[in-house]
């Protein structure tokens, strides 16, 4: 058997530091990210995304719910997806006559706190017996 004099090796030792490190830093960007999607993060003000609503509510209701066949519901919508969708609509990423009409001029604070206001109304299932 032979003896341990001093441990791991020094290149060892520092690999071993390294990728700890590494850990370290892609926990903090992950923590990083999710916190950049929180509403508080980007001050989503579901209040001003009701005012702007308005504008929604003839397909998709002030509250919400569609009022047009063709139309999503968006009550209760995750704030992250309908960000994407209607930031996917802005940028030509995916088209539909009506939505990238209304959303080429919606600024990133608009679409957040659209978003924040349709994540906000609490909806409630009830399952058919």
């Amino acid at each position: 058997m032979i003896p341990k004099t001093g441990g791991d090796p020094p290149a060892l030792r520092e690999n071993h530091a390294a990728r700890k490190a590494r850990a370290a830093y892609s926990t903090i960007a992950v923590l990083a990210s999710f916190l950049a999607m929180s509403p508080v993060a980007q001050g989503a003000d579901p209040a001003e995304g009701r005012k702007l609503a308005a504008q929604c509510k003839t397909c998709h209701g002030l509250d919400g719910i569609a009022k047009i066949p063709v139309a999503p519901n968006l009550a209760g919508e995750s704030q992250i997806y309908i960000e994407k969708q209607l930031k996917a609509f802005r940028s030509g990423k995916r088209e539909h006559e009506m939505m990238s009409l209304v959303a080429k001029n919606l600024t990133n604070q608009q679409i957040s706190d659209l978003a924040a206001w349709y994540q906000s109304i609490e909806i409630i299932a009830k399952m058919p017996e």
